[in-house]
């Protein structure tokens, strides 16, 4: 074991503060991480806060973490000290379903062992995040970073990324389609540049009409105003796939409405009650309303290859992990374009 310093929260009703806890010594398919970049997911605030009334704490939130191998273990072949590595979501699953052979480990049928809020595989103990200064990881869920990328814009994309990246090969988007992306938020705009890189032709909604010149700027090709009545109608029966990016209330229907017959409209916000979705959205056309979840680890890795590849990463603001607090209130009211990342250095180094 080996001492760690982070940031955490003790109950519902604390703030993160620093917090010092113990890691296990890399084991031999491990991998030790010195944490640089941590993302700032939504889903940070909502276990802080314990909002999903599952919350183990102390929680250390953290699942888009960047950093560089500091320790391996003996079986690790493909990693050494100093290399680039990142981890996602997830930390372990079980490895035997269905899902879990397919590589589609974010649907283990038992359940994956999340970044932070555990349960761990076999222990049932708690996990702890990337707001820390290490983390040890089993090597089949580290993920290779591509060289030349800025690597605080490439931590969002361990959640962000590859939450849109999935559906949008699920679906296999590519040239030829018009694709809708509903919401420029942190999923959204990485939506719009992951869709327009797969060559799409893809159309913005927003309710936003100031979102339109950075809509455009980030790979929109049309970008439609959804309070427009008007220009909603004009969009009808038109498009090939929908990534509806929104986690707030709000008229799916109308955007079902604007699908091709046979065509799929793919659910990736959560908004915190049911949307209420018309039968004859879907039945009059044959529609899909569909849902999708993260991304496996081999698509994930995917995902970040394609990145290097197209030089992609978030539009992010740094912030000093002192300043975790303030992220999570500008959040919640949707102030940011479009993704926090803390700076580890920031990290003190004892709690």
């Amino acid at each position: 074991m080996f001492t760690c310093t982070g940031y955490a929260a003790t109950s519902a009703e604390t703030k993160l503060a620093p917090f010092t806890f113990e890691r296990r010594d890399p084991g031999p398919n491990d991998i030790e991480i010195e944490i640089v970049y941590c993302g700032v997911c939504h889903s940070d605030l909502h276990q802080a806060r314990n909002e999903w009334q599952n919350t183990l704490y102390p929680c250390v939130p953290g699942h888009e973490i960047v950093g560089r191998v500091t320790r391996v273990g003996a079986e690790v072949k493909d990693f050494r000290q100093g290399d680039l590595a990142a981890v996602g979501c997830m930390v372990d699953s079980c490895r035997s379903c269905d899902s879990c052979r397919e590589g589609l480990e974010q649907y283990c049928q038992p359940g994956f062992t999340a970044t932070y809020n555990g349960p761990e595989q076999g222990t049932g103990a708690n996990t702890f995040g990337g707001y820390s200064s290490h983390i040890v990881v089993d090597r089949h869920f580290v993920l290779r970073v591509p060289e030349g990328l800025d690597l605080a814009g490439v931590a969002p994309l361990l959640c962000a990324g590859v939450t849109t990246w999935s559906p949008l090969r699920r679906w296999g988007v590519g040239p030829g389609q018009k694709i809708g992306i509903v919401g420029l938020g942190g999923l959204g705009h990485m939506g719009v540049k992951l869709a327009h890189a797969l060559g799409a032709h893809v159309v913005l909604f927003t309710t936003s009409p100031g979102k339109e010149a950075d809509a455009k700027r980030l790979g929109a090709d049309e970008v439609v105003i959804s309070k427009d009545a008007d220009a909603m109608a004009a969009q009808a029966e038109s498009f090939d796939f929908i990534l509806d990016t929104v986690a707030a209330q709000h008229d799916i229907n109308a955007y079902l409405g604007l699908l091709k017959r046979d065509r799929t409209l793919v659910q990736v916000g959560a908004p915190e009650k049911p949307l209420d979705v018309n039968v004859f959205s879907v039945i009059w056309r044959r529609r899909n309303f569909a849902g999708s979840l993260i991304g496996g680890i081999a698509e994930t890795q995917e995902m970040l290859d394609f990145c290097g590849k197209h030089g992609i990463t978030a539009d992010i603001e740094m912030i000093p992990i002192s300043e975790v607090e303030t992220a999570y209130a500008r959040m919640q009211r949707s102030d940011v374009k479009y993704r926090f990342v803390i700076d580890m250095a920031s990290l003190p180094k004892a709690a």
